[in-house]
C-alpha cells in the first residue's frame, strides 16, 4: 500500500532514492522495482535487517529491473545522515517527520542530500483525521516513539521550503484507513479481537491484496475528505550539487555491510 505517487515524484530507472524511515519497505521495494538504485534508512534494526533480506530474496527471484547489489538498507540517525551533499535523485520521507522531535533538522537533512533539480515526497498524518485520533485517544500517540506533533498542512509546508525546497504539489491518501483508526481509538488501539475492528481490518486488507473497483473507488472519494495521509511533493532549485563522484562513493557506503549495522537511532 503506497502513499506516495511515483509518477508525481517522477522516478526513474537508475534515479538513485533515499527511503528515509522506511519502516518494512513498502516504498523502497516499489522504487526498485522501477529501476531505481534504492537506499532504504531507517533507526530500527529489525526493520534493516528486514528490509535487507527482502531486497535480497526480490533480487533471487528477479523483481529487479536491474542487479540486486543497486540496493542496499541502512540503521541510523535522521538528524545525522550519513551521505554526501546532493547524494540522491529522489527522496522520500514518508510518516516520519511526526515521530521526530528535531523535525527542522531531519528536513534540513533531507534538503542537504537531495541533489539540485532533484524531487521529494514528505507524507505525514493529515491534521483533521489525527485531531480525532488524538482526541479519542492518548493511547495512540503518547507511546514510546509515537507521534510527537499534528502538522498542519501550512507548518508542514513552511517549514519544508524554509530548507530551500519548493513545494510543487500535494495531495491525501488512505481515505478508507481514517475511519478504521477512529475505531480503534474508540476500543482500544490494542484491542484487535474486537469485532468491528477485526471486520474493517478484512475490508483493508481485502483492498490491499485484491484492489477491488468498489474499494479503489470508496477509497477516491474519502481521500479528499478524510484521507489519513497528506502528501506534499517538492523539488530543489538546480544549482551547483555535489560532485558525481562524492554521490557514487555515498551509495556505495550505504550499501556496505558496515553502513547497514549502524547503531545510531532517530531522535
Amino acid at each position: 500500500m503506497l502513499t506516495v505517487d511515483y509518477a508525481k515524484l517522477g522516478v526513474r530507472r537508475g534515479d538513485r532514492l533515499l527511503d528515509l524511515g522506511c519502516g518494512f519497505g513498502r516504498h523502497a521495494y516499489q522504487a526498485a522495482r522501477h529501476g531505481a538504485e534504492v537506499v532504504a534508512f531507517d533507526a530500527g534494526s529489525e526493520e534493516v535487517r528486514n528490509v535487507r533480506d527482502t531486497f535480497e530474496a526480490m533480487g533471487a527471484a528477479g523483481e529487479f529491473d536491474g542487479e540486486a547489489a543497486r540496493v542496499g538498507a541502512v540503521q541510523g540517525d535522521a538528524l545525522r545522515l550519513p551521505f554526501a551533499d546532493g547524494a540522491f535523485d529522489r527522496v522520500i520521507a514518508s510518516e516520519v517527520l511526526e515521530h521526530i522531535p528535531a523535525d527542522e533538522t531531519a528536513m534540513a537533512e533531507l534538503a542537504r542530500v537531495l541533489r539540485p533539480g532533484g524531487s521529494m515526497a514528505v507524507t505525514v498524518p493529515r491534521c483533521g483525521p489525527e485531531f480525532v485520533n488524538w482526541a479519542l485517544s492518548d493511547e495512540y500517540h503518547n507511546v514510546p516513539g509515537g507521534h510527537v506533533r499534528i502538522y498542519r498542512r501550512s507548518a508542514l509546508v513552511n517549514r519544508l521550503q524554509g530548507t530551500g525546497l519548493k513545494a510543487v504539489g500535494r495531495h491525501h491518501a488512505h481515505g478508507l484507513h481514517a475511519p478504521y483508526w477512529w475505531l480503534k481509538c474508540l476500543v482500544g488501539t490494542k484491542n484487535d479481537s474486537n469485532p468491528a475492528v477485526a471486520a474493517y481490518h478484512r475490508l483493508l486488507v481485502w483492498d490491499i491484496e485484491k484492489a477491488p473497483r468498489v474499494t479503489r473507488y470508496a477509497d477516491r472519494v474519502l481521500n479528499p475528505l478524510v484521507g489519513k495521509s497528506l502528501v506534499v511533493y517538492l523539488v530543489k532549485p538546480t544549482g551547483e550539487g555535489a560532485p558525481p563522484q562524492e554521490a557514487a562513493r555515498s551509495l556505495e557506503a550505504a550499501r556496505s555491510p558496515e553502513a547497514a549495522s549502524t547503531k545510531e537511532a532517530v531522535a
